[in-house]
């Protein structure tokens, strides 16, 4: 696909060559529709609305666990006090995706120019912000928000899916291994030992991990179906349930690079609260006519900032390990 900067750049001008099939309209609600069908991660993590506000990060107030002491009679209270933390989501993440479209074009086309545009635009900037919360598994137990470089390594801190508690290394070809239930109970062991609540938890899986999981018994139960026939709502991607913690598949998976071979993919074990998303801009479309191009100007963008904040700060110190990056082959 051609593409070049606004303005001066024509390679990417959308010409009646390019769209004699199409044509536009007010495309808002339907790119707001797409987006929303799209999400995957977005709809599973802590959603902070930043919308309307000044500034570029948020603060998070993260109080302190206190404790309980035996009351002796006669004797006064034990007055407990902690210096208090935070966390701060640096909203720093701006997207957009503009197609600018010909008015011979436009009297030509047909309406479902528009389906497609909006649509994709939707799907993009979903995917966008899926990925990068998807990432925050780089920093999963004291690891490192790296590049995904074979020098870097940045999934050091993961497990693989064999057991559930092997630390992966990128080495030669990499140890990841496919999940298996010993593996995910272990990971559910993992947040249990750490206090995490149970309710709330997801587990993201990429495509090859589906395949896996098709092949086990105990995953093929009544227990693991993705429609219960209750009458609950099936959210994007989910595909069923195990152990109370629910399974979603998508391809925007991140991955782990190796020194030789093919990459590993990478599935995200977590709790809800562990990570938020801060909206400051929700997605947002826009049109506009440009006369000396004697076109209209579609783009539709989204202002945001991600952060994980219910993991740990070392690495081998799962205190409050709140998600947990698990390494599967590709």
């Amino acid at each position: 696909m051609a593409t070049a900067s606004y303005p001066g750049g024509t390679a990417s001008i959308v010409t009646k060559t390019n769209i004699d099939k199409f044509v536009p309209e007010i495309w808002s609600d339907e790119t707001i529709a797409a987006f929303k069908k799209k999400l995957v991660m977005g709809n599973l993590v802590r959603k902070m609305s930043f919308v309307g506000k000044k500034g570029d990060t948020m603060h998070i107030p993260m109080p302190a666990r206190g404790a309980v002491y035996v009351k002796a009679p006669g004797t006064a209270v034990t007055i407990q006090a902690a210096v208090e933390s935070e966390k701060t989501v640096v909203v720093d993440k701006h997207y957009e995706y503009s197609r600018l479209i010909e008015d011979f074009a436009a009297v030509q086309a047909l309406s479902s120019a528009r389906q497609f545009y909006t649509s994709d635009a939707g799907y993009q900037l979903a995917k966008q912000i899926d990925s990068d919360l998807l990432k925050l598994g780089r920093v999963a137990f004291g690891g490192t928000n790296a590049d995904n470089t074979t020098s870097e390594d940045p999934y050091a801190a993961g497990v693989i899916g064999g057991d559930g508690v092997t630390p992966y290394t990128s080495s030669s070809t990499g140890n990841a291994s496919a999940i298996t239930d010993a593996g995910i109970r272990r990971v559910i062991q993992t947040l249990d030992d750490n206090d995490i609540p149970m309710d709330g938890r997801h587990l993201v899986i990429p495509p090859s991990s589906r395949n896996t999981l098709m092949g086990l018994a105990r995953f093929t139960e009544q227990a693991f179906v993705g429609d219960s026939g209750n009458g609950n709502t099936i959210r994007n991607g989910r595909i069923g349930d195990v152990y109370g913690v629910d399974i979603f598949v998508t391809t925007n998976c991140d991955t782990a690079s190796v020194a030789s071979g093919t990459d590993n993919r990478v599935a995200l074990f977590f709790h809800e609260q562990a990570m938020i998303l801060a909206m400051q801009q929700n997605i947002r479309s826009q049109t506009q006519y440009k006369q000396e191009y004697l076109a209209t100007l579609y783009t539709g963008d989204v202002i945001y900032g991600v952060k994980g904040i219910l993991t740990n700060a070392t690495a081998g110190n799962p205190d409050s390990a709140g998600y947990i990056a698990i390494v599967v082959p590709a």
